[in-house]
């Protein structure tokens, strides 16, 4: 497998990466287990989620989470906030918001098993949020040790 680093951060990607959509929708906890357990095999180590995938919020990164357990040290993960299945596309009004981005990386946090996200980025932007709310709330949580790099998707 080949890898790059990912912009100017520190993340050193694999060139193909595992989008995880699905979990959750068509693949049960055996079946993202052995997906993710083969591509890691496979040197694969970027794993993408989201808050959004997978059925009711949430069931896709419990998954990811239960899936990657013992294995934090072989992968780097991300996962989006900022979504909603109704919005089609157009965002979530309020997903920029502070309040909603730090419950919204606890929620992340607690769902994958995991102390800190490696890119974390916001799915859809939000219009009726000022962006410099969303940028400090977002730099915070860099500063916390809660997320190592932010990202929009």
């Amino acid at each position: 497998m080949e890898y790059r680093n990912l912009g100017n951060s520190e993340l050193n990607v694999s060139v193909l990466s595992l989008g995880c959509l699905n979990f959750g929708m068509f693949c049960d906890q055996e079946t993202t287990t052995e997906i993710i357990n083969t591509a890691i095999d496979l040197g694969v180590n970027c794993i993408d989620t989201a808050a959004l995938y997978g059925g009711p919020k949430g069931h896709c990164e419990t998954l990811v989470g239960k899936a990657i357990k013992g294995q934090r040290d072989k992968i780097i993960l991300a996962t989006k906030f900022g979504a909603d299945s109704n919005a089609r596309g157009s965002g979530l009004k309020g997903g920029g918001k502070r309040d909603y981005i730090v419950k919204s990386v606890e929620e992340s946090l607690t769902r994958l098993n995991i102390d800190y996200i490696d890119l974390y980025q916001m799915h859809f932007p939000d219009h009726s949020t000022p962006i410099d709310e969303t940028l400090r709330a977002l730099d915070d949580l860099v500063t916390s040790g809660k997320v190592r790099y932010i990202g929009s998707s």
